[in-house]
This record gives C-alpha cells, sequence and structure tokens, in this order.
C-alpha cells in the first residue's frame, strides 16, 4: 500500500480518454535542521504542479508529497519509497508518473524501468505544455530547439528512434529502442537546421519592429506571470480575441495588435 503519512489526494477524473497519471513532489530540507516545511510553501508547490499537469489535460489519480533528506543518486527516492510507488502505479494502471523535481538522466531511466511506465520531470512536462500552445513559427522553433537540446542531454534514457518520432513533443510517447549515437548525429543537425531557421526569423522580425519604429506609434507591454491575466486585459484592450482560460501557460506567443483610442490617438498593444 502506499504510504499516505505525507500530504496527498486523489483526484480521479471522468474522461476515459485521458493519460492516467500520477505526481510526486519531492521536498528537500534547506539545512539539517529544517524539518517541518510550512502549509504555504507545500500548498503552492502543489497547486502549481497540479495547474502544470491539467494544462495538458492529463487524469491525475494521485499526487504526494516526499520528504527527502538525501537524494538517491540513481533513483532520488529510497528503494521503499521507490517499491511502494511501484506497487502503486501498477495496481492503478499508472501510464505517466510525473516528478516535480529535475531528475537526471540515469534517474529517469531507472525509475522508468522499475515502474514500467513514462516517468518524466518538472522541465520535461513544461516542454511538452510549450509544445502544444506555440502558435507561430518562431515559438514552434524556440520549442523544438529546447525540445531536442533536452533530449540531447539525455541520450542514456532508451526512447523511440528520432526516425520514427511523429508529432507533439515526444514526452509523452512510448519508450523505444536505443540508438544513442545515431540520434545524437540526428539531434545534432536537427538543432542546426532548427537554428538557421530561427535566424532568419529574427532576422525578419528586426525589420517589422524597425518598421513600426518608424511610424512613431508608442507600444505599450504588458507582461506578467502566466496566467495572471494579462491575455483577458489583453482582449478588453484590443477586441484580439487572444485565448484565454484558467490554467497555466494557456497562451505563449507574443501577440501584437494596433488600437485606435477614443482621442484619435494610435498605439500597438503587446502582450508578452
Amino acid at each position: 500500500m502506499m504510504d499516505t503519512n505525507k500530504r496527498s489526494g486523489k483526484l480521479i477524473s471522468q474522461v476515459a480518454e485521458q493519460v492516467r497519471a500520477v505526481i510526486f513532489l519531492p521536498f528537500f530540507p534547506v539545512n539539517k535542521n529544517e524539518k517541518v516545511l510550512s502549509e504555504h510553501s507545500i500548498d503552492s508547490r502543489i497547486k502549481e504542479a497540479l495547474g502544470l499537469a491539467r494544462a495538458i489535460e492529463l487524469d491525475i489519480v494521485h499526487y504526494e508529497t516526499i520528504n527527502i533528506s538525501t537524494p538517491h543518486p540513481s533513483t532520488l527516492f529510497g528503494v521503499g519509497k521507490v517499491d511502494a510507488f511501484a506497487d502503486y502505479i501498477s495496481e492503478h494502471h499508472i501510464a505517466l508518473a510525473i516528478i516535480d523535481h529535475v531528475l537526471t538522466p540515469v534517474q529517469q531511466r531507472n525509475l522508468e524501468k522499475l515502474w514500467s511506465c513514462k516517468v518524466i520531470d518538472r522541465t520535461a512536462l513544461i516542454l511538452e505544455i510549450f509544445g502544444r500552445r506555440a502558435r507561430t513559427k518562431e515559438g514552434k522553433l524556440q520549442v523544438e530547439l529546447a525540445h531536442l537540446s533536452y533530449q540531447k542531454s539525455r541520450l542514456v534514457r532508451s526512447w523511440t528512434h528520432l526516425e520514427r518520432q511523429r508529432g507533439g513533443s515526444g514526452f509523452l510517447g512510448g519508450p523505444g529502442e536505443t540508438q544513442i549515437e545515431t540520434d545524437r548525429r540526428l539531434l545534432q543537425d536537427k538543432i542546426t537546421r532548427i537554428r538557421r531557421e530561427l535566424e532568419n526569423v529574427v532576422k525578419t522580425r528586426a525589420l517589422h519592429r524597425a518598421k513600426r519604429k518608424k511610424t512613431s506609434h508608442p507600444v505599450v507591454a504588458l507582461v506578467g506571470y502566466t496566467n495572471a491575466g494579462k491575455s483577458t486585459l489583453f482582449n478588453r484592450l484590443s477586441d484580439a480575441g487572444v485565448l484565454t482560460k484558467d490554467m497555466l501557460f494557456a497562451t505563449l506567443d507574443p501577440t501584437l495588435r494596433k488600437v485606435i483610442l477614443p482621442h484619435g490617438q494610435t498605439i500597438f498593444y503587446l502582450i508578452l
């Protein structure tokens, strides 16, 4: 049975098509004398982790916080926790385990083998969200570049050969055969190509920016943390119709709109 002494919860969804997932949130004491975490710290961390998972519509079956005094180099968690989580994952037919922390390639590979499911860390989850939210050419290229760079650093794990990958950011796909040397070359070739494409896109954007500067119209930028309400305010000001949703990273790409104020002055609103 799973240890429920730590903060945990059960959030069963009724949507059968969703990927069944669990979230494990490791907490590390700042120093050896710090044994108790504040309720606010725990709750805010849980809320954000759940928000990230829901941003790609995962079926969060269970979440749990785990205090870790000394991270295990090969699995992050101790043997007892790894075994308990393996039993839970098997019993509840979990397809994806999210670790709300940075995993080393070795830890990720070992946990996938021990749990017989896909395992991703916080970085991979955020990149998966970005991959689904990017709409502009520049945004898609930036996400793909980040995704490939992340994969290149983790070739120790078993993953699907690049020539057979199709669509998405790739983090939620099934495991495949390891082709380390071939994949390393393929990754570097793709990274080089994307960087060239990005350079061209950036040059084009710079030309557009220079053209706007010549008009002498002021630019008003809306900036803030994700899900702070920037898109809602932007739509009220400009009737832009930008997607608004109560979720993290609902909108990702910058958007620019020209607006004529009631007294006749023209300005540009920019959401970042």
